[in-house]
C-alpha cells in the first residue's frame, strides 16, 4: 500500500513570511530594525515586509520585540486572466512601497524630495549655459510631479485587475487559501502535465474569486461558500500530489 503526504502536512511552513525561505525575512526585519523604521507606540503605523508570490503579494507587520506575526496585515491577489501587459503593470503595483516623508503635515515621497533637489542642480548648471530659464523651470517643475503623482495613476490602473484585502478575519481565510495554493504551485513547478498545470490554474481562480468575494462581504455572511472553496482548495493539493506521484513512477519505468 502506498502512502502519500497529506496534502495539508506542509501547511505550517507556509503560514510564515517567506514559507521556505526563514532567513529573508530574518534579512528584512532586522533592515526595518537598522533603518529605525520599527515602533512600537499605538500612534505608530505599522511597518511591513512585502512579500512577492507569483499570485499576488502579502504584506507582513515587524513587531518590536522581533517575533513573527500570525497573519499577514494585507493579502493581494492577482487576476489569472490578466494578459501579458497587465501583468507587467500588477509587477509595478508589487513593488516595495515609497516611503514617505512629512514636511510640515505633508507626506511626501523621499524621491520626489530627491527629484526637486536634482532639478535644482541642473537647472544651475544649465543657466550656467544660457539656457532659458523658463524651460528649465518648466521640464523641472514637471519632473518633480511626474515623480510624485505618476506612481499612483498607475497604481489605479494596475489596481483593476487585483483584489486587495485588509480586514483581519478575510486575511486568516486568505493565509490558509494560499498556504494550500503555494503547496500546489510549488509541487507543480516543472510538470508540463495537463492535469498538474490545470490544478494550479484552477488554484488561482479560486484564491482570486475567494478575495473578490471578501473585499465585498465579511467571513461570516458567506461562511459555507468559503468552507466549500477551501475545501476544493485541499482536493487540488491531494490530486497534484497523487499525479505528481504517478507522473514520476512513469518516469522511472
Amino acid at each position: 500500500m502506498t502512502h502519500r503526504t497529506p496534502p495539508t502536512a506542509g501547511i505550517a511552513q507556509q503560514l510564515v513570511p517567506f514559507g521556505q525561505h526563514p532567513q529573508r525575512w530574518e534579512r528584512e526585519r532586522a533592515r526595518a530594525a537598522r533603518d529605525g523604521h520599527v515602533c512600537g507606540d499605538a500612534g505608530c503605523d505599522p511597518v511591513l515586509i512585502r512579500e512577492r508570490t507569483r499570485w499576488g503579494w502579502a504584506d507582513w507587520t515587524v513587531s518590536v520585540d522581533g517575533s513573527l506575526p500570525d497573519r499577514p496585515y494585507r493579502v493581494a491577489v492577482f487576476a489569472p486572466t490578466a494578459t501579458r501587459t497587465q501583468r507587467l503593470g500588477l509587477r509595478w503595483l508589487a513593488r516595495r512601497p515609497g516611503r514617505r516623508i512629512e514636511i510640515g503635515a505633508v507626506p511626501v515621497r523621499t524621491s520626489t524630495i530627491v527629484t526637486a533637489i536634482l532639478s535644482v542642480v541642473v537647472a544651475t548648471a544649465a543657466a550656467l549655459h544660457a539656457v532659458p530659464l523658463s524651460i528649465v523651470l518648466s521640464a523641472a517643475a514637471l519632473a518633480t510631479m511626474l515623480v510624485e503623482h505618476l506612481p499612483d495613476r498607475l497604481d489605479d490602473r494596475a489596481g483593476e485587475n487585483i483584489r486587495i484585502v485588509e480586514d483581519e478575519a478575510a486575511c486568516r481565510y486568505l493565509q490558509r487559501l494560499s498556504a494550500l495554493h503555494t503547496g500546489i504551485v510549488q509541487t507543480a513547478a516543472g510538470s508540463d502535465h495537463y492535469e498538474i498545470r490545470r490544478a494550479v490554474e484552477i488554484g488561482h481562480h479560486q484564491l482570486f474569486d475567494a478575495a473578490d468575494l471578501l473585499r465585498r462581504h465579511d467571513t461570516l455572511s458567506v461562511s459555507a461558500e468559503l468552507i466549500a472553496r477551501e475545501r476544493l482548495m485541499v482536493q487540488l493539493a491531494s490530486q497534484v500530489i497523487q499525479q505528481s506521484g504517478l507522473v514520476c513512477s512513469r518516469s522511472r519505468r
